[in-house]
């Protein structure tokens, strides 16, 4: 028989429990135990919906981040957050968010770094070393929610981050080897193991998803010297890998000494077989056959073609699962009874996934004929989406067809197009500006909520937005801000925006998916070839234009990063539905040129997020993304002056290839990593003008104005200050403008000191 089990599910909520129970308990409206009582509620619900499979996950549930999580379990918090007043939770939350100097009687803390969590839309916080670490262990929070699942009678499997990769997703801030740390993490593990083995634990999913990527020798033999030491453990190890394939650590993989192994057989189709012959017999393995970040029905006939065989030469060792954690997907189709019925019966959720493995692993342990009626249901399904006009439309393939490398290029060179930009602009030396985004506040909220619901007319509701316009613009006037934005009040999100106004894109209403802490976005979903009806921005950019002298930007959303933040169609290859959307973005910066806008911002925050994981597949995928860029911000005159801006610091290893795009003016997160990008200045030298981040938007600590000034000093010291503007790292549409007016009185007050 097949056993079936789950990576980790969906923590935030069928209706974002989570998300609201913690922004009331930062705003001080819920106390510690409501928070608690809350959490408690999600997991014994989310144990419930999984109670069908073989061993349900416990662990996976996370009040911010589950590398966070891991930190606190290890203890290894930054003392700046640990050794303050307040309690664990409190630590743990300056940890993710950091302070601000009127939230804590001694001093501002800095939250930890954050970034994506592989290629997905996920973030975590950093783990933090030196040479001087060492671990504590604190196993309260894994042990506590292991016997909340037992008392709710759940065949527990408790989820931890390995080791290794834990050691591979952190940074040391003194220049020392994190990998020197392993010797004095590991007996903290096996600690760990003990305890959960003591406390009934038979199976630990022990996540190691560095393996698939690029490891020198000396992180292979870190594997092999932390399994060979936690082998002597009892609760047997299962051995989590996904996002990618093993490739050329395949073999060492198999050769650990755990008692099982898990492959993304979504990822690594091709690796199934390979290890499937490769993996001693007395192991496991584990499958990810059902995709755990992408929202389309699985194709079960075809799945099970390939995966009775393998059922045939492993009887009992095969077992089931998503491909990775279902974090990365929302809870419940169910709940879209709004959604268009022919493409939401292509789609699966959380839930939905459950069930598909359900109906293979009954498929599998009683034949195909015990499920005939849940298979023909399903093989109508994907017929249908694949035989769909709503697919395909020949003007768009024969437009992506006539591109050429002419429409990637400007007119003229930057040094040449920068003069007349200045001579058209009249900007101060270190200009400042914003990255697009104001505080979204409840009024913007609920015009837009009545809006959809119908209880707005169309004309109120321009009219409420059109208010909050002038209401930003005033303010930024009022600031001294030299580059203004209009705010983008009318935007519900940075993608889900622009895909609502193209045709291709679907979208839901509870499709929420956890960005990190509270954080919430619900992706859109590109089910057939784009293309712009009409313009989406024009009108709203030329009204905040027409209120004031000052100019403003025009704010639109890269190509890239609409593909790489939608949950993107798999019968095609990316590339191509990226080239749809570069046309599309193209057009409407064309139409704002025409418009008199000046300068107009094509956010690629997540260009670096689909990078894949393996360095040695980089070029291919940067090439298509940068031409993607190109082809949509290219199409202007010399005098028109194009930004962009990046989230994530992580640029030093790609910064050729941002250069490439030729942009204008970029913008890129520096903040949290203390301007770590800067080193990549010492040997390459960027050709155009660039904004550093200068403050960190993601926490609610209001900036140092001599923090600023010695930020931008030590920028200029990588970069002409004739080339450096001054700007916050990101949008501040989650900020509160009680937050957002001093930080932006901050930074102006730094501008004019510099010029000064």
């Amino acid at each position: 028989m097949v056993t079936t089990h789950n990576l980790g599910f969906p923590r935030i909520g069928g209706q974002r429990e989570l998300k609201f129970a913690l922004e009331q308990y930062w705003a001080g409206r819920k106390t510690e135990q409501d928070l608690s009582a809350i959490a408690a509620e999600l997991r014994e619900s989310h144990w419930q919906q999984q109670s069908a499979l073989d061993f349900v996950p416990v662990g996976d549930f996370s009040l911010y981040d589950q590398v966070l999580d891991m930190s606190v379990t290890l203890g290894n918090l930054p003392a700046r957050a640990a050794d303050k007043e307040g309690n664990e939770l409190d630590a743990y939350f300056r940890a993710a968010r950091g302070r601000g100097a009127n939230d804590s009687p001694c001093c501002a803390i800095a939250a930890g770094e954050m970034t994506k969590w592989f290629d997905t839309n996920y973030h975590y916080i950093v783990p933090e070393f030196t040479a001087d670490t060492e671990f504590k262990l604190n196993p309260e929070r894994l042990i506590n929610q292991l016997a909340e699942a037992q008392q709710h009678g759940v065949s527990a499997k408790p989820v931890i981050i390995g080791p290794v990769t834990y050691l591979w997703l952190g940074k040391t801030s003194d220049g020392s080897n994190r990998l020197d740390l392993l010797e004095r993490l590991l007996p903290a593990y096996s600690q760990l193991l003990e305890i959960l083995a003591d406390a009934g634990a038979e199976w630990v999913q022990i996540d190691e998803p560095a393996l698939v990527t690029e490891l020198d020798a000396n992180w292979r033999y870190a594997f092999n010297l932390a399994y060979h030491q936690l082998k002597a453990n009892r609760p047997k190890l299962l051995l989590a890998t996904y996002f990618g394939e093993l490739r050329n650590n395949l073999q060492l993989a198999c050769e650990l000494p755990v008692a099982g192994v898990h492959l993304d057989a979504i990822s690594a189709p091709d690796e199934v077989n390979r290890i499937a012959d490769w993996l001693p017999t007395h192991k496991v393995l584990s499958l990810g056959v059902i995709s755990g970040r992408n929202i389309w029905k699985t194709d079960l006939n075809k799945t099970l073609n390939w995966l009775e065989p393998v059922h045939e030469k492993l009887g009992e060792r095969l077992w089931l699962a998503p491909s990775c954690s279902l974090l990365h997907v929302p809870v419940d189709l169910s709940q879209e009874t709004g959604l268009d019925p022919e493409i939401r019966n292509w789609l699966a959720f959380a839930l939905q996934k459950l069930d598909e493995l359900h109906v293979l692993t009954r498929a599998l342990n009683e034949g195909r004929e015990s499920v005939q009626q849940q298979l023909t249901q399903n093989q109508t399904a994907i017929d249908s989406r694949r035989n769909s006009t709503r697919v395909t439309n020949p003007d768009v393939r024969a437009a992506v067809a006539d591109i050429t490398t002419e429409l990637g290029n400007r007119q003229s060179p930057y040094a040449q197009r920068i003069a007349l930009q200045q001579e058209k602009l009249q900007l101060p030396a270190f200009p400042t500006t914003t990255i697009g985004s104001f505080p979204q506040t409840p009024e913007i909220r609920q015009a837009r909520l009545q809006f959809r619901k119908g209880d707005l007319a169309a004309a109120d509701y321009e009219a409420q937005m059109k208010a909050e316009i002038e209401r930003c613009i005033r303010n930024q006037e009022a600031l001294g801000l030299d580059v203004l934005v209009h705010g983008e009040a009318e935007r519900n999100d940075m993608v889900e925006y622009f895909g609502e106004q193209l045709d291709g894109y679907a979208f839901t209403r509870f499709g929420w998916v956890q960005s990190y802490g509270s954080r919430c976005v619900k992706p859109p979903i590109l089910f057939g070839d784009i293309r712009r009806p009409k313009a989406m921005t024009v009108d709203w950019i030329r009204y905040a234009q027409s209120l004031t002298d000052k100019p403003v930007k025009g704010m639109l959303t890269g190509p890239v990063t609409i593909l790489n933040w939608s949950f993107v169609r798999d019968d095609q290859p990316r590339k191509d539905s990226c080239l749809q959307l570069a046309l599309a973005i193209r057009e409407e910066v064309q139409d704002l040129e025409k418009a008199g806008v000046g300068i107009i911002q094509i956010d690629e925050a997540a260009l670096r997020e689909g990078l894949p994981l393996r360095q040695s597949d980089w070029e291919g995928y940067l090439d298509w993304a940068i031409n993607s860029f190109r082809i949509a911000a290219n199409g202007v005159e010399d005098s028109t002056q194009i930004h962009t801006h990046m989230c994530y610091s992580e640029f030093n290893d790609i910064i050729e290839a941002i250069a490439r795009m030729d942009a204008d003016v970029i913008t890129i997160e520096t903040s949290r990593s203390d301007m770590e990008l800067l080193d990549a200045f010492k040997s390459f030298e960027y050709p155009n003008d660039i904004g550093p981040g200068v403050y960190d938007i993601h926490s609610p600590n209001v900036p140092n104005k001599e923090q600023i000034i010695n930020l931008m000093k030590l920028a200029a010291e990588r970069i002409p200050a004739e080339r450096l503007w001054i700007n916050p790292d990101c949008g501040l549409k989650t900020r509160k403008w009680e937050e957002v007016t001093p930080a932006l009185e901050t930074m102006v007050a730094a501008a004019q000191a510099l010029r000064a």
